[in-house]
Parts: structure tokens; sequence; C-alpha cells
């Protein structure tokens, strides 16, 4: 299939765009570059544009004759998300509402969403499922949380297919080190974590009074190619269903202090831990319950050892 990825210059979606290619898919990478990299459009065309662009996503839509659509473009930072709101309500509601537009016109029926766990809100189970209550902590998990209902209300009017991924924290990079995760500033814990660990700099750990076993923030930490597989995965899906909301996650928390000690371990460094006030919008604990992930995607996810081991290795590949 010939599929637009929008944000596929990105961390999440190139890589996806990565997996696509060795699955003999056609990635399209659609980015205005503002949080992605041109180096890193090398599995596809590249068509440039901002998400909120309709005229350019529907020229991408039908010059490439694109016949399913991986939606990734988006700010993405929940503490930034509580300083810039209208930013965030711009670009992701906006964007996909002119994302929508372009479908409708060019006929595009199938579209992969990339939501996100903090549509919930705070975790009122030790594990989530879909049908948990989503009241958003922070405006990036209303900005997700408003896509999906737009996105819902949308999809019986011009027929379209759609599936919701609301998936947990991402960590990890390509194991060949083709591609790797790169932000500026770098804001994921687990690139800060192994940076300060192999530099001896400080690691700021935002949070150690948390209502958690350790004080610190629990998370579910799904390795970054076994997101993309589900992403393609869901693709195959909407041949069969019409829609598909679901989790993407381990199903197992990792607290932030027992991260730490897994990178002491892999990498046999000490991290210099710096304790930082909880950030505005982290919620304590989010765990995804993944029992109907599993009915349509059986895998085995790989771990948070093996998350560090990869991008360790990438990162000394690059000194």
């Amino acid at each position: 299939m010939n599929i637009l990825v929008t944000g596929g210059a990105g961390y999440i979606g190139s890589h996806t765009s990565k997996l696509l290619k060795k699955a003999g898919h056609l990635p399209v990478v659609f980015d205005n570059l503002s949080n992605g990299w041109a180096e890193w459009v090398k599995f596809g065309p590249f068509a440039f544009g901002d998400i909120r662009d309709e005229e350019a996503l529907f020229r991408a839509l039908t010059s490439f004759k694109i016949e399913a659509v991986i939606h990734f473009a988006a700010k993405a930072y929940v503490e930034e998300s509580t300083r810039l709101p209208e930013v965030y309500f711009d670009n992701n509601v906006n964007g996909t509402i002119s994302l929508l537009k372009a479908m409708k016109r060019a006929g595009t029926k199938v579209l992969v969403f990339s939501s996100s766990c903090a549509t919930y809100g705070n975790a009122e189970t030790p594990t989530i499922r879909e049908d948990h209550q989503q009241v958003p902590t922070n405006p990036y998990g209303l900005s997700k949380l408003l896509c999906e209902r737009v996105i819902a209300a949308t999809a019986p009017v011009i027929g379209l297919r759609y599936a919701m991924l609301r998936y947990f924290n991402v960590i990890g990079n390509d194991p060949e080190g083709e591609i790797f995760e790169r932000h500026e500033p770098e804001t994921h814990v687990l690139p800060n974590l192994i940076g300060a660990a192999m530099s001896g700099g400080g690691f700021n750990l935002f949070g150690t009074d948390h209502q958690t076993p350790d004080g610190t923030a629990v998370r579910d930490y799904v390795h970054v190619m076994d997101l993309g597989l589900a992403h393609i995965r869901a693709i195959s899906e909407l041949a069969t269903r019409e829609r598909l909301v679901s989790n993407v996650g381990t199903g197992s928390g990792v607290s932030v202090r027992e991260l730490v000690a897994t990178v002491e371990k892999e990498l046999a460094l000490r991290v210099n831990v710096q304790e930082k006030p909880i950030r505005a919008g982290d919620p304590p604990a989010l765990v995804a319950d993944n029992t109907y992930l599993r009915t349509w995607f059986e895998h085995n996810f790989k771990t948070a050892g093996q998350a560090v081991r990869e991008m360790a290795a990438s990162i000394r590949a690059r000194i």
C-alpha cells in the first residue's frame, strides 16, 4: 500500500516508516520538520507541509495515490502544553480536522490515529482499560481526546475506517542504529538517563512524592519498534472492521527509580540523580490493561532492559 505518514520525520513516525518499507509498503512522509529531521526521511518520498494545511495534504494524498494514513503529526510535550494550551489545540485538533477534510476530498478511507494514554487522566484502577473514563489532566491529553471525538463523529459521515491507538510511554530505538530517538531539547526519560550515566551529568527526577510504591511516577514503557508494528497491524485489521480503539502497552508498570536501577545495571554506571518537584500535569501512574490489544496484536514486547541496551549501543556508535 501507499501510506501517508504524517509526522513521519519524527521519532515514532520515522521508526514506523522503516517498518512499513520492510513490510513492502511505500511510506510517504508528510512533515514540516518543526520537530522532525530531514535526514530521517529515507524510506520513501517526502511531502513537505504543515498538518493544518488542507491543500498540501490533499496534494500529497492525490499525487501519491495514498490508500491509508497513519497520523502522528502533533505537538506532544505535556509540560509545554500546560504553558501553551492554545498552540496545542491549534496544531493537534485543527491539524486533524484539516487531515479529515483532505481525506474526504481525496477519497482516502483508512486512518490510524496516534492517540495517547494521556486521554485517560489519573488512573482509577491499577491498569487502564479502554473503557476507563477519559478526563485528561493536561492540555496535551485533552487535545488528543478532542481529536478522537472529531474522528469518531466524522468517520461515519465520510465512510472512514479508523483505528485509535492509545499508547503508553515510548522508549527505545532502531536496533540497527539507522535512526534513533532525537529531540531538541531532549525531554524523554530514557535518553536523558543514559546520557547522564555516560557523561556523569545530573539526571532530573521529577516527583518523589507521588502516591506510588517508591514515590516516583510509574509508567508502562513500550518499545518504539513494537509500537510501529502495532500501527501496521491496525491497517490490516481495518480491512475487516470499521473501527478499532485500543491501548498499546506491555501491561506492566516501571517506576522512574526502577528505570534508573535498570540503566545502572545494564551500563555498569552510576546515575547522578537530582530530585525535583512533580511537573504540572503528570499523573502518578499510567499502566495499560492490554487484554484487548492481545486479541488483535499478539506480540512479545521488548523489555526496558532491551531498550536500554539498544539505545546505549546506538549512542556509543555515534560518539
